[in-house]
């Protein structure tokens, strides 16, 4: 995706844990952050406690959204992914995406990263990669945080 793209449709997903959403409901209010992780992935183990935090400090002022990408047929497990939801407290929608459609429609072939819609469902900022860069993330958010505040 580039710059100012709009946010895909979350289409086909093999399940959804915690809650369903689509694009119209992320989109009109309040900026959006999708986040893609893999169950294989040490990195994005580290990584959920950062998005964790965010969602934590702007509950109520930005939608977040997980999404699980497999790396491996392994990573195909929902058992493994419903464990790993409750053990890390992913307690936002996480739409799992075996079947790669939704990473697909985001050309994304990174885990971790992070993409972030401002209100209107353009994207804003895209980053992939671990804890390290989880400030620049966070700055970006709170810049698209305050220019919906601005509008």
């Amino acid at each position: 995706m580039k710059i100012r793209e709009q946010m895909p449709e979350l289409r086909g997903a093999t399940t959804w844990l915690n809650g369903r959403v689509d694009r119209y409901d992320l989109i009109g209010e309040r900026p959006t952050l999708i986040h893609f992780w893999s169950a294989s992935c040490r990195q994005c183990k580290v990584a959920i406690r950062d998005v964790n935090y965010i969602r934590d400090r702007y509950k109520g002022k930005l939608n977040i959204v997980a999404v699980h990408m497999p790396r491996s047929a392994d990573d195909n497990d929902l058992d493994t992914i419903k464990a790993l939801v409750r053990l890390h407290d992913i307690t936002q929608p996480v739409f799992v995406d075996n079947d790669l459609l939704l990473s697909d429609a985001f050309d994304n072939q990174f885990v971790p990263a992070y993409y972030v819609f401002d209100k209107h469902g353009q994207l804003r900022h895209f980053q992939a990669g671990g804890s390290g860069s989880m400030h620049m993330l966070e700055n970006r958010v709170s810049r698209v945080l305050d220019e919906t505040r601005m509008q």
